[in-house]
């Protein structure tokens, strides 16, 4: 069976992050709500996933450098329509979603990527276990409480899944990774230019270490791109083949749905959920 994993919430049609992608996300049948978290300058964790505030609200500059109070106040929906009644009340910290989720009263999986680089270093990853434990999540299980909610954690960044595993067992884990070149590593790393390429082979190396890790089961999951499985289905088949968890994001495309699941996957991160399971199911 494939799972439906709603980006962001229903995220195409309403503004990522908020309430009301979620409410929207899981009144669609979504198997699991995905997340970006990032810390406040109080220490809450929100979802957000730009290290800034200009792309999706009325604010701009750093995210970190406000507080909860702060960031509620933000205009959160105009950047993509028209918002409704209770506006103020569409941004949500992780406490919020666990929330959310735990009242939908059904199995509901939720899929938190900690952004990186933060400038809390792995004091995200710290105030993401203790958020999470203060709302009844189990470590050793995954779930939350005796509901039918569990946990799993996603991140690009080798350091943060390398944290995570001294508390969260493999199987709740996830690596994420894209098709990028050298030239767009350059660019993440120094968008000024100045990465050397020493700094590009380090967190090449990196990611292979995280790699191998995924292959020898310290890591339970691969987070690939659907660039990244259509250039690499010899590695999706082999971690399929493994046992690992693969789930493929962002998959809007019912073509790209259909070529994933040929491969074994079974975990789709999208931003139509409803749509998408029609598509496959039709």
């Amino acid at each position: 069976m494939t799972r439906i994993i709603a980006h962001r919430g229903a995220s195409a049609a309403f503004p990522e992050h908020t309430r009301a992608a979620y409410v929207e996300a899981l009144a669609q049948g979504a198997d699991g709500l995905e997340c970006d978290v990032q810390l406040t300058a109080d220490g809450a964790v929100v979802l957000w996933h730009d290290a800034t505030l200009d792309r999706t609200s009325d604010a701009v500059g750093p995210l970190h450098e406000r507080t909860l109070a702060e960031l509620r106040a933000l205009d959160v929906w105009s950047w993509k329509g028209t918002p409704p009644d209770g506006n103020d009340d569409q941004l949500l910290t992780l406490t919020d979603l666990v929330g959310l989720a735990v009242a939908a009263g059904r199995p509901v999986t939720l899929v938190v990527e900690l952004k990186h680089p933060s400038p809390a270093g792995q004091g995200l990853e710290d105030a993401v276990l203790a958020t999470l434990a203060a709302s009844g999540w189990d470590a050793a299980t995954g779930r939350v409480g005796a509901t039918d909610v569990d946990v799993t954690f996603m991140s690009f960044s080798p350091a943060s899944q390398r944290h995570l595993a001294a508390t969260v067992p493999p199987e709740q884990l996830m690596f994420l990774v894209d098709e990028v070149d050298d030239a767009d590593l350059v660019a993440e790393l120094a968008p000024d230019g100045g990465a050397d390429p020493a700094a590009v082979a380090r967190l090449r190396a990196l990611v292979a270490d995280a790699r191998a890790d995924v292959v020898a089961g310290r890591i339970g999951g691969l987070g690939p791109s659907v660039a990244w499985c259509r250039a690499h289905p010899g590695e999706i088949r082999a971690a399929v083949a493994l046992g690992r968890t693969v789930r493929v994001w962002t998959v809007d495309d019912p073509d790209d749905a259909r070529f994933l699941v040929g491969l074994g996957v079974t975990e789709l991160t999208t931003n139509r959920p409803g749509d998408l399971r029609a598509e496959l199911e039709g």
